[in-house]
């Protein structure tokens, strides 16, 4: 067995274990942090199939960016278990029947799947030069209109966000005050 091997196995045991984590724990911050472990492994897969820039981007992004944001909105909302309202029957009974569906379609494809062994010499598919050249050389109209539109995008939440000024009220006039 070589390196890659063990490394694949490896982490597939700590992705299928840490999603597992998130789903089962209780408590939303440690399902938050199963969940950037997850991530982690995954960008491992990534970095064994020769794509470090999806790996790196998947780091940055997922593990760093939105679970930040998860962790923030969790914290503000400040979930409880003791406040946590019960789940009625039939919204289990929905549960039960649609992760059996899930366990069914996944057995589906697991079935009809072709194994293919997967050739381990190195190409350069995901390696940033070649990303780059693609991107700036084929897809730079489709890559500018984008960048424009993030730009009017941040434009415009900064707008939205903006709270406008308020004159303070003047108790000499009637003016917005109460006696």
């Amino acid at each position: 067995m070589e390196i890659y091997d063990i490394l694949f196995w490896v982490l597939s045991a700590v992705a299928v274990s840490c999603a597992l984590g998130v789903i089962l724990s209780r408590n939303p911050v440690n399902s938050v942090l199963f969940l950037i472990l997850t991530f982690f492994a995954i960008s491992g897969h990534y970095i064994l199939m020769n794509a470090q820039f999806l790996a790196i981007v998947n780091i940055i992004v997922y593990a760093g960016a939105i679970m930040v944001l998860f962790l923030f909105v969790i914290m503000l909302m400040n979930l409880n278990a003791d406040v946590e309202p019960q789940k009625g029957q039939l919204v289990q009974l929905a549960g039960v029947i649609s992760g059996g569906i899930l366990f069914l379609v996944v057995l589906a494809a697991i079935k009809t799947a072709k194994p293919e062994i997967m050739d381990k010499t190195s190409t350069g598919i995901g390696l940033i030069e070649n990303l780059g050249k693609v991107l700036f050389t084929k897809y730079v109209l489709p890559f500018e209109i984008s960048s424009v539109l993030f730009l009017s995008a941040m434009i415009g939440a900064m707008v939205i966000g903006k709270k406008e000024e308020t004159k303070p009220l003047n108790p000499k006039t009637d003016e917005g005050y109460i006696k």
